[in-house]
This record gives structure tokens, sequence and C-alpha cells, in this order.
């Protein structure tokens, strides 16, 4: 197992033991315990040692190579010691947001068919009451284990104490996890990772961003700090929620940035604006990333000020299929806001190569093979697909989303590729810069043609009072009324909220594509995603704004 060179193995963990062996004493995590003190960290050396010891152990006990293992464990050390653990192991990490649905949460755990389950109490308990992943066999509980069976993480890390350095010799190909989207248009679906489309992930982050060793990050979506490691950085896991970042306390963020000196931070747009409405300085972060749904301009530029001189505020386009797929800075964001606040939509920058973004016709349907007839001409909205890297070839048990989304393309030279289907609308522009304008199934057709969300909403949240608005369409396809809902801001003055009706209207008169708008709702809060608390679910608006308009009628 440890005799393969490192050079032929492709695994996001082969990273750890170099980074072991030159900075043993690097911080790789801090991490707050339950009274909010940062007194958990580890070494480098401590993580690779740890998650060696870990990985042999779940050999041990049956959780190797190949083994789909669902991992339920909350963003402490003990979840990187086995995420990390699993990967050299070589085993699968099954990974699915526990805030979804529970009925949906059910589904992605039957579809992934588990052979192992490792988890806390709480999910150990979840699992048995509400017939969770009732084909793991391998049972492990990180903390106090009951009478569900299986044994406990700190039993399993004594068992492969002194084991030795662990790594299997994974290849590109073979699947490195299973990564659930967040679900935020329908039932999440389990993106299959291999090998090779982690550490091009790496690879990619690194080039695009500059990420250079020995910076301090503050990731506040967990998942992101497994790309820590591999980048030689320092991980400070904040005292927050991560599935609810909209109710982030930035008093507790800030006193992390200040304390551990981080250099660094991502989170989701809905944490951005915790910062940027919080108006305190980030002094000594010369990076922010955002990504998860596009960062209101007003966002951007509120986090920009609060940032040092020549710092940079990226917000990277993507998906969990596919990511990073494209990037911009604040300030070239900044310089698009007009454009965007007159319904160009959101300009998402430059691919990030060697991914090839590509603009095709908008069809519902499945597209088998890949042919130059799809492409649509410059300036022409369709839809985005990527080919490239990171671009993931399948869905776990779900053949016809499979479908739906790859395209199967031939190469000259004889092999053949994936191009991923984004679900997503968009166009480039004249410089070369793509633009994105929604979401394909939530585009709104008209009697007079489509209309789409971030061509519409941003002209309407400029509206004094307005928080944020979004764009439904009831009725059939071809023949859909176009609603815009709309959310107050809390602080909204009176004569803001007296007044919205005929702003709304106002504004929706100044462009051709608003002008046919006529039916504006006051939602009280909009469904957002659990994962960035920052997709609107339009959907679930389009069935309120529909028992709405037939309650007037």
């Amino acid at each position: 197992m440890n005799d393969v060179p490192a050079r032929e193995i492709c695994n996001i963990a082969a990273a750890l033991p170099k980074l072991a062996a030159e900075a043993p004493q690097r911080i790789a995590m801090r991490c707050a315990d339950k009274q909010g003190r940062y007194t958990v960290e580890l070494t480098y050396a401590q993580l690779d040692a740890r998650s060696d010891a870990i990985a042999a152990g779940l050999a041990d006990y049956g959780i190797g190579r190949g083994t789909r293992t669902v991992v339920m464990v909350r963003p402490t050390p003990e979840f990187f010691l086995l995420m990390f653990a699993l990967f050299k192991a070589g085993a699968v990490p099954v990974l699915v947001d526990p805030g979804i649905d529970k009925r949906a949460l059910k589904q992605c755990l039957d579809e992934a068919q588990p052979d192992a389950f490792i988890g806390i109490p709480l999910a150990q308990f979840a699992r048995i009451v509400l017939g969770w992943a009732k084909s793991a066999k391998r049972i492990v509980t990180v903390g106090a284990r009951w009478g569900w069976g299986g044994t406990t993480l700190a039993k399993i890390e004594a068992q492969g104490a002194g084991a030795g350095p662990q790594l299997a010799d994974t290849q590109p190909d073979e699947v490195a996890g299973i990564l659930f989207t967040s679900g935020s248009t329908g039932v999440p679906k389990g993106v299959v990772y291999r090998h090779r489309h982690f550490v091009a992930q790496i690879e990619l982050l690194r080039n695009a961003f500059g990420m250079p060793a020995g910076g301090v990050d503050l990731p506040t979506f967990p998942p992101f700090a497994l790309f820590d490691p591999a980048l030689g950085m320092t991980s400070v896991i904040p005292d927050m929620d991560p599935t609810r970042p909209a109710q982030a306390d930035p008093r507790k963020l800030h006193a992390a940035i200040r304390a551990f000196g981080v250099t660094q931070l991502f989170g989701s747009p809905a944490l951005m604006k915790v910062l940027a409405d919080h108006g305190e300085a980030l002094p000594g972060v010369q990076r922010v990333t955002s990504a998860g749904a596009p960062v209101p301009p007003e966002v951007v530029a509120k986090m920009r000020a609060l940032l040092p001189a020549g710092a940079q505020f990226w917000t990277p386009y993507g998906a969990t299929e596919c990511l990073p797929v494209a990037v911009i800075e604040g300030r070239e964001l900044q310089d698009t806001r007009v454009a965007t606040e007159a319904g160009a939509g959101t300009c998402v920058g430059r691919a990030v190569s060697p991914n090839e973004v590509r603009i095709i016709r908008i069809v519902d349907a499945p597209i088998e093979e890949w042919s130059d007839d799809l492409l649509v001409a410059r300036g022409e909205i369709g839809e985005i697909a990527v080919a490239g890297p990171t671009a993931t070839d399948a869905y776990f048990n779900r053949e016809a989303a499979t479908r739906a989304a790859k395209i199967r393309e031939r190469l000259s030279d004889g092999g053949e590729r994936i191009v991923h289907r984004m679900g997503d609308v968009g166009y480039f522009d004249g410089e070369g810069r793509l633009w994105f304008c929604g979401r394909k199934t939530q585009r709104v057709e008209t009697a007079g043609g489509p209309l789409y969300t971030e061509q519409v909403e941003p002209v309407f949240n400029t509206v004094p009072g307005i928080r944020r608005t979004a764009l439904v369409g009831v009725g059939d396809s071809g023949g859909q009324r176009p609603v815009l809902c709309y959310e107050m801001r809390v602080e909204a003055t009176e004569a803001q909220r007296s007044d919205v009706m005929a702003a709304l209207r106002g504004r929706a008169a100044q462009f051709a594509h608003t002008a046919g708008i006529d039916i504006f709702l006051c939602h009280p809060a909009f469904p957002v995603d659990i994962r960035h608390n920052a997709k609107i679910g339009r959907e679930k608006l389009a069935a309120w704004a529909a028992r709405q308009i037939e309650k007037r009628a």
C-alpha cells in the first residue's frame, strides 16, 4: 500500500505528509470549543500522524478502498482528521448537508447506498429512528456510543496508532467522494468526484487566486477548509453555525481575525452582508472570496471599503459539479454595476484556465453528443457549458440527471471528455467576459419571450427600502405572467413602504424587458438554500405567488 512513489498517486491527501515534513509545527487548523474559545489546534505533524492512525484503524475495521462512507460530523478537528483519513485509506466519503428537509436527506442517503456511517451521537440516533442509510454495515460514532452498536472514533484511532504512514495508491479516475448539491432547485444530487477532480481544484484555486503557503484562512463554509492543508495554509474554523451564515455573529468573526492574523476569508454572500453591515474594518485580510450566489453590488462596495488598500475581493463562479469556472475581482465587478442594474446580468469574469466555457442553445432535453452546431453567437444568451479538469462526469445513481447535464465530446486524438451543462444561462460580452443571467429552470417564459432572473431583479433591487427581489412565473410555459416578489429592508422608512408600489412600477417602465411586469407581491422572508443562505427558492415563491393571485381573483 505504501511502496508506490507519491508522484504516481493522485490523492488530495498526498500533500499532507510533504507539508508535515517541511513544516511540522505549523498550525494546520484551530477550532473553537463549545464555549467559543480557540483552545483546540492541530499542527501539520499532528494532522498527518493522527489521520494516518485513523486511516489504519478504519482499514482494520473494514472501511478501506472504495468504501462509501457517510460522514455526519460537525466542523471540529475530528471532521478534518476523518476526511483526510478516508482519503488516505482510499475510501469514498459521502457528504450531505444535514440541514436539508429530512425526507430529502433520507432519499440522498438511500441513493448513495453507503457501506459505512460515521457520525456524532445525534446523527446515529436519527439514523436509527428515521431509517437512514440502512445499507451501512460499518458504524463509527464520534463521541459516546450508546446502544446502536459499531465502534467509536477513539477506538479506531487507538487501533491504528503506530501503523505508520498511510496513503492508498489511488489513480485519477478512482471515485474519491460523493458530494451532494445544495438542492436549491430540487432534491440534492450526489456529484461523483474522482481523485483527479480534487487535485485539479487545488491547482485551479492556487492559480486563480494566488494563494501562498503560510497564510491564515477563515473558511466559514467548512468543506472549503479541506483545501487549506493542500495549499499549506492554516485554517481557523470560526465559532458559528455553518448552516446559518446569515445569523453569524460578526463580533466573533472579527475576534478570530484579530487573534490569529487572518489573511484570507471565505464566505457566502449572506455572510458577506453580515460583515458589510457590521461595518468594522478588516485589517490584515488580503483576500476575500465569496461564492454560492451573486454578491449584491452594495455588499461588494461595502466590503472593499473595509479591506486594506491592495486587498482583493474575489467572486468565483461555479457549482458543486464544476468549480471554479470563472472569476472576477471586486474592482471590475463594481465597474459593471451600472450595467447590472440596467438589466445586463451579473458579470462573473473570465474563465479560469484551462477551462473551456461555451454558450449553447437553451434546450431542456438531454444532449448526448457534442456538436459545434450547439453554439450560439457571441452576445446571445444561452446555457453555460464547461469542459475542463474539474468538470465532473456523473451523478451517483441518477442516470436521468446525468444524461440531462452531461454531453460527451469526442476529441481529435480519439479520446473523449465530458462537457458539463451548468444549468445556468448567460453570454459572453465583447471583452470575453462571462455574464450570468440566472438558472435555466427559473426563466420565465412569457408570450413575449423569456425573462431571466438576473436581468430583472437587479433593476428593482435599487428601489429604496427594498432588500431583494425575485422574479417568478405563474401559469404555463410560453404564456406565463411575470410576477416580482419583493422583500423590504427591516430599516425601511414608512414613506418607503407606502411608496414602494409606485416606485416599483416606475422602475419597471424604465426598461423594455421589465415594462411588462405589473404584479408586485411583498413577501415577509424569502426561502433560501440551507448551504449558503443566498440562493432564493424561486420555485417555492412561484407557488406562493400563484396562491396570492388566486385569492385576489
